[in-house]
């Protein structure tokens, strides 16, 4: 007898069994599009198209997508069929991951926990300060995004992630992104076991702070005995030029999280990396060398894509490259951009850069700005990202800031593409000031959401 072959999946199996609101949504910005194909910036669509993805899945494919290496040392690792998940053997493979993220982190770096995503990296960090410090207490800045499981999502003050989920962690406070004082105050209680901070605030809109705040940050904790924790889930794996944004600033923090770009966008994997220190706190004795571990962890695919991962990044010198073609592409925004009213500023470092609006001053445009603005206030940035999509590129608002346009292309991206982007973004933005058909359209929209 035959067996019966189960049809294809399609993408109604998704609106009815997934997520279907998601689905509404991409229909209304008219962004619901099938991929079949991703190779580098280049996404081909099942119409034929070629969408420059300027986004990277949120920093995940820094080696750009589908790298022939890193597949190539998948597909060997998956011939050799070894114990990809024995969880009662030495891993080498975790091994030597953690060995080269350690040498590249530098610093009091010397041991690495991994997990399989940023947020479960960040939980591992909320147990371990408390197992370093005796304290419950946690910090984190304001605007800060950590992660939505709830001890992560209780490191963040947002409204709009913590809505309908009930109590978060009590013991939480946050401090103002780059307030020295504020910070002082509240170690100074020596109630904190550690301080969660991004180097650069990505989805709070690319703010970046001053070079002697992290510096300074770091000295704060060591005094009052606070683990100083750094979250590099996007800001890592040279995207902003250096390893490590931390990098920049010349900090040695107690622990960092890693992930997304970490096994080049095709395996799940994430990183806490931490001193001796905190790992003795952690695995004390024997006893204790199980007491924290995941179902994942340290699983042979992950290990080798983390591997081959580091490999194209170190060999292309992509991090060189993320901080030559970034400066780059800014200046070019910057050209491009210069004149327009509701332009306020283009920032970043590296490969990671952001594109901050402000609301018009002339009346015809105000009006309709408010008009967004009083439907929702993410949009205006909607409209951006909707009309920069019909115009072949694939971006999106910062999650915490809706009036800045996230910039994150693949380190591999071109001179070229950057060029394409530019002109792209100076096409709708010259629309926006100039022609009532954007916000007529994006009222349009406006409408359909209101209506949905």
């Amino acid at each position: 007898m035959t067996p019966t072959v189960p049809a294809l999946s399609t993408a109604q199996d998704y609106a009815d069994y997934v997520n279907p609101q998601w689905v509404r949504l991409l229909d209304l910005l008219r962004m619901n599009t099938q991929y079949v194909r991703c190779a580098g910036v280049e996404l081909f669509t099942a119409e034929g198209d070629v969408i420059l993805d300027f986004l990277s899945g949120y920093c995940v494919h820094n080696a750009g997508h589908n790298h022939p290496y890193i597949i190539e040392q998948l597909h060997d690792e998956l011939r050799r069929r070894g114990p990809a998940m024995l969880q009662s053997h030495v891993p080498d493979l975790a091994g030597e991951l953690a060995r080269r993220l350690c040498q590249l982190a530098g610093g009091k770096m010397r041991k690495v926990f991994f997990a399989c995503s940023g947020s479960e990296g960040v939980e591992s960090a909320i147990k371990f300060s408390r197992a370093t410090t005796g304290r419950s207490g946690l910090l984190y800045a304001t605007g800060a995004f950590h992660g939505l499981t709830c001890g992560a999502l209780s490191l963040m003050g947002d409204d709009f992630w913590r809505e309908k989920f009930g109590p978060m962690l009590s013991d939480t406070a946050a401090v103002p992104f780059g307030d020295l004082e504020a910070l002082r105050e509240r170690l100074a209680t020596k109630q904190f076991a550690a301080f969660f901070v991004e180097p650069i605030q990505s989805e709070a809109g690319m703010r970046i702070p001053c070079p002697e705040y992290l510096r300074e940050a770091s000295r704060l904790c060591a005094r009052y005995g606070t683990a100083f924790v750094l979250d590099e889930v996007q800001t890592g794996m040279f995207r902003t030029g250096h390893f490590l944004a931390a990098g920049h600033f010349g900090v040695e923090p107690d622990m960092i999280v890693m992930a997304k770009a970490l096994s080049g966008g095709l395996v799940p994997c994430s990183a806490v990396l931490m001193s001796d220190k905190v790992y003795e706190a952690v695995y004390s004795s024997l006893k204790r060398s199980i007491v924290h571990t995941s179902t994942f962890s340290e699983n042979a695919m992950s290990m080798r894509a983390g591997l081959a991962t580091l490999d194209v990044l170190e060999r292309e010198n992509l991090g060189g490259r993320a901080l030559a073609m970034g400066d780059v592409l800014r200046a070019r925004l910057r050209r491009e951009l210069s004149g327009y009213e509701m332009v306020r500023e283009v920032r970043g470092l590296g490969m990671l850069s952001g594109i901050e609006f402000q609301p018009p001053k002339q009346v015809r445009l105000r009006l309709a700005f408010e008009a967004f603005q009083r439907i929702h206030a993410g949009m205006f940035g909607q409209v951006l990202v909707m009309r920069l999509f019909r115009q072949g590129i694939l971006t999106q608002i910062c999650g915490n800031d809706f009036m800045v346009l996230k910039v994150a292309p693949p380190l591999v991206v071109t001179e070229e593409q950057l060029e394409k982007f530019a002109v792209a973004v100076r096409e709708v933005v010259d629309l926006m000031h100039t022609s009532a058909s954007f916000w007529t359209e994006a009222l349009g929209l406006a409408r359909r959401v209101m209506n949905v």
